[in-house]
């Protein structure tokens, strides 16, 4: 990660990555999650989370709604690190479910593909504690009408 100018002010590019930190860490849903967020550089997210047995399906693994919710935020994140004045909506996203997740932490990694306009693509992968991939996910994201700064969790350092 690139060091804040001496003067302590992040450069804008800088300073909407930190408000998207923020954002993600207001959401309500994500107090039901044991996870954080870290943007290295717009087009690129990183979620590390915990998977427990609240997560679990009868079976004795994470559901497919956990995949759901980090490769979209994933995805997400990378998406919107690129628009620094809209948030953008998920339009479509396809899941691949590769191995079950079990207890444990893990990591959701997103990053941009293409789009910068209207509509974004990204896409997102879960690797588990062992190093082993769980799911994967590509996601279209589009402009909305409402504006981040106009967003309580929105905070420009």
């Amino acid at each position: 990660m690139n060091a804040p100018p001496p003067d302590g002010s992040l450069s804008g590019a800088e300073a909407h990555l930190r408000a998207l930190e923020a954002l993600y860490v207001s959401a309500p849903v994500n107090a039901h999650y044991d996870s954080s967020i870290h943007l290295e550089k717009a087009g690129v997210s990183r979620i590390d989370f915990n998977v427990d047995d609240r997560h679990f399906h009868a079976a004795g693994a994470a559901h497919g709604g956990l995949y759901f919710k980090m490769l979209d935020d994933a995805a997400f994140y990378a998406a919107n690190g690129l628009v620094s004045d809209r948030f953008l909506l998920t339009t479509a996203f396809n899941l691949h479910f590769t191995r079950p997740m079990k207890q444990g932490r893990a990591v959701a990694e997103g990053r941009w593909i293409s789009g910068r306009r209207r509509v974004l693509v990204a896409e997102a992968r879960i690797v588990d504690a062992s190093g082993e991939e769980c799911g994967r996910g590509t996601g279209t994201f589009m402009r909305s009408h409402i504006a981040l700064s106009g967003l309580d969790g929105y905070r420009l350092p």
